[in-house]
């Protein structure tokens, strides 16, 4: 029997159980009954037969399939077992993929994450996924080069996204520092790009922080028409001064109602500290009238789409947008830039109680932080003056005269 023709191959039909088309040299074609065709190559070595598969036919063509059968009789030529040389190539591959960039990356990502906030787990996933894997997740870790990152941090500068380039820039430096704590690269490359970048923007979160200001923005605040659950949460905003996810995330299972606080576990803060927050007067009452409507659930501030969920990333910063404030005059972030430079050039509460309550690392005179009780009549004290200013520069701004004053007990 001749060898085969590439009409042959196209045209073999299935049949009742497998065949073999032959092609010579132990090649052949196995057309299986469910119709697919597949090259195998039939050979002995050390006394044993065996099968190496070729591929898979429309993908690999009769003379492909030809190619691969005479590279593999030319290792048996020189004593060398295909079949032996494939696994090692296999496993050669599955090696390079296991330390790929990206392969790396969502390791150390898994690793480190679970003791992160939300917010960074999620800026730190769509950086990896949109800018860095797109150029570098199939590339082997330990040969990505300064000049190659550099390259894929300039596409981002490219669109004008700056701080994200050396967000970009950051993360990449984790990820090539777990690899070499890992064995699986020899250094950071990121290390080399010192001074490679543009100049992050130096953008600071807009705040009012003129009294008339403030009065005009609580009197916004009051009259909002918006959902109880967030007109709730731009007063405690405004009357806490946390970081905005803090507000976002606070649960019921927090409060303490006798002891009028608000206690932060250590997971939820940025410092990774836990957090005291006393409530004044003012904020026990929005929190016991908002605990009728939400005091079931979890959150305090659930999402409209659930309440197993909380108030959306978007839900205050709207809410100031529709009183007609954006970005450029305040934002939720703003509440507590508004609290610090007031509580301190106007009001004149230590500096030390404003940065703890501010939940800023705050040390004593020798060196020591301080725990999350430290001052805490002081700073409860100073939580109460906050509010009942707030209330008066409202009220003054009602009647269109604000005074600015001093407002302690």
């Amino acid at each position: 029997m001749g060898k085969l023709t590439a009409t042959e191959v196209k045209q073999a039909k299935a049949g009742d159980k497998d065949r073999k088309l032959a092609d010579g040299g132990g090649l052949f074609l196995l057309v299986t009954n469910a119709g697919g065709k597949r090259w195998r190559y039939k050979y002995r070595i050390a006394g044993k037969e065996k099968l190496l598969a070729l591929g898979t036919y429309p993908d690999v063509s009769l003379a492909d399939a030809r190619k691969r059968h005479q590279a593999a009789r030319d290792r048996l030529a020189q004593g060398i077992d295909p079949g032996e040389v494939r696994k090692v190539e296999k496993l050669t591959k599955h090696q390079a993929a296991a330390d790929s960039f990206e392969a790396v990356a969502r390791e150390w990502f898994n690793q480190i994450m679970p003791g992160k906030s939300e917010s960074y787990s999620v800026r730190t996933r769509r950086i990896m996924e949109k800018d860095l894997f797109p150029h570098l997740g199939n590339r082997p870790i330990a040969g990505i080069t300064a000049p190659e990152l550099l390259a894929v941090l300039r596409r981002i500068e490219a669109r004008g996204a700056n701080d994200i380039a050396h967000r970009a820039k950051q993360t990449s430096g984790q990820v090539f520092r777990y690899a070499v704590a890992t064995g699986r690269a020899e250094r950071d490359p990121s290390g080399d790009l010192k001074g490679a970048l543009k100049p992050k923007r130096t953008k600071h979160h807009a705040a009012i922080i003129d009294p008339p200001g403030v009065g005009r923005l609580m009197v916004a605040i009051d009259g909002f028409q918006g959902t109880p659950v967030v007109k709730a949460a731009l007063q405690l905003s405004a009357l806490l001064f946390q970081r905005p996810g803090e507000i976002r995330a606070m649960e019921w299972g927090e409060i303490d109602w006798d002891a009028e606080r608000w206690e932060l576990p250590a997971d939820k803060m940025k410092m990774r500290q836990p957090h005291v927050v006393p409530l004044c007067r003012q904020a026990l009452e929005i929190l016991r009238e908002l605990h009728r409507l939400t005091g079931r659930g979890r959150y305090v501030f659930p999402s409209a789409r659930g309440g197993s969920r909380q108030l959306s990333e978007n839900g205050v910063r709207t809410a100031l947008r529709t009183m007609g404030y954006d970005n450029d005059a305040m934002t939720p972030h703003g509440f507590r830039a508004m609290a610090r430079t007031l509580l301190d050039e106007v009001l004149g509460y230590r500096v030390d109680w404003i940065e703890h309550q501010l939940a800023h690392a705050v040390k004593d005179a020798n060196g020591r932080a301080y725990n999350r009780t430290s001052h805490l009549e002081g700073r409860a004290e100073m939580m109460q003056g906050w509010a009942d200013y707030l209330d008066n520069v409202k009220v003054q701004a009602q009647s269109g005269n604000v005074v600015v004053g001093q407002f302690r007990k």
